[in-house]
């Protein structure tokens, strides 16, 4: 299970959002690159306990299914569905939300897996701080492979 805590997957993830670019092309999804920093951003709130959000009745029910397949090696598969609140619809501009997300990252693999949150997720219910840690692994990666990088 890779983890964001790794500093070599870190430094990966570090470079291809490097080059993600404003007008990179989405290959599956409705979001543009700007709407998908938002959505990045957002979810990392809650992953890392900086934005608390409702336990999801879903969640209770099949996140225990689908942590496994999330926390996993595979790729997510295109096209998930997305909860709702993490849906971005609006104009964003894609430097700032480039900014923000960054920072947000570099606070959260900076605090180190010791420090990651013990907040229960929305989704998956309670994640150990190397789950967690894989958890933003994989939805950067899902993401980033969505616009070609």
């Amino acid at each position: 299970m890779t983890t964001i805590f790794e500093p070599t997957a870190y430094q990966k993830i570090l470079n291809r959002l490097n080059q993600l670019q404003v007008n990179s092309q989405r290959q599956w999804g409705k979001m543009n690159a700007a709407q998908m920093l938002a959505h990045c951003h957002a979810a990392l709130m809650v992953t890392s306990g900086k934005t608390q959000a409702p336990r999801l009745f879903i969640g209770r029910l099949l996140g225990p299914i689908f942590k496994k397949s999330f926390l996993g090696e595979k790729p997510i598969k295109k096209n998930s569905p997305t909860d709702k609140s993490f849906i971005i619809t609006d104009e964003r501009d894609f430097n700032t939300e480039k900014e923000q997300l960054l920072q947000l990252l570099h606070e959260f693999v900076s605090a180190g897996e010791a420090n990651a949150t013990k907040a229960v997720h929305p989704f998956f219910g309670s994640l150990t701080p190397q789950e967690r840690g894989a958890l933003v692994y994989t939805h950067l990666d899902h993401h980033l492979q969505q616009f070609g990088v």
